[in-house]
């Protein structure tokens, strides 16, 4: 589906359900994708983009920015400790904040580093055990312990279960975020980004809809 359609259907969603297009901010995810098919949305204006791996984006990411100084790029997969500083120097926001030990390395790399990129908590909505983030039992009192770090946390995230209903897990993470005055949702893929719309995602996530079927090799 071209960018354009993507966008239209994003501002169709925010006027169903009375929001200002401005407040949903399209993540191209550009995980396995080939490079020239990066190119070509960069080349159609768009400049935020979603990346799984700190490998993959140090790999692809630094040349485009010699081209395109304006990139905002979001890192959207599990980030192991040993990979924070890389993550850091990379990203303007990382979405995958799960773990107090990770909070603590982030808060301690910021204060060397003078910087940090704008984080969200990643809740496990679903409760699944294969599955990264925190339980949302215990999502308030990470978000108490990640603002005693000083860190700049902009709201929470979420992947629901692929065989139930998003909505009810959109519905989740913002009654969590409301309860704890966090603005920002990341909530929202290619099949499901209007829902999360109508329900207050301020970060919609689209990979497979803008790029094509991705190829793993």
């Amino acid at each position: 589906m071209p960018l354009a359609d993507i966008q239209a259907s994003m501002r169709a969603a925010c006027e169903a359900a009375g929001r200002d297009t401005q407040d949903v901010e399209l993540i191209a995810v550009s995980k396995v994708q080939p490079n020239e098919r990066v190119a070509a949305i960069l080349d159609q204006g768009h400049r935020v983009f979603g990346e799984n791996k700190v490998q993959e984006a140090a790999s692809k990411w630094p040349a485009f920015r010699e081209r395109y100084r304006d990139i905002s790029l979001h890192l959207i997969g599990p980030l192991q400790t040993n990979k924070a500083r890389q993550a850091m120097e990379l990203a303007q926001a990382i979405h995958t904040l799960d773990r107090p030990k990770l909070a603590k390395t982030i808060a301690r790399l910021a204060q060397e580093k003078g910087h940090c990129p704008d984080l969200f908590i990643q809740v496990n909505t679903g409760e699944e055990p294969q599955k990264s983030g925190i339980l949302p039992a215990e999502t308030d009192a990470f978000i108490a312990e990640t603002r005693a770090l000083d860190l700049p946390l902009k709201g929470l995230m979420c992947i629901p279960p692929v065989d139930e209903e998003p909505s009810l897990h959109f519905a989740l993470l913002a009654k969590i975020a409301e309860r704890n005055g966090l603005k920002g949702l990341s909530m929202g893929m290619s099949s499901d980004f209007e829902r999360a719309i109508a329900l207050g995602a301020t970060h919609i996530r689209v990979g497979s809809a803008i790029f094509g079927e991705r190829v793993y090799t």
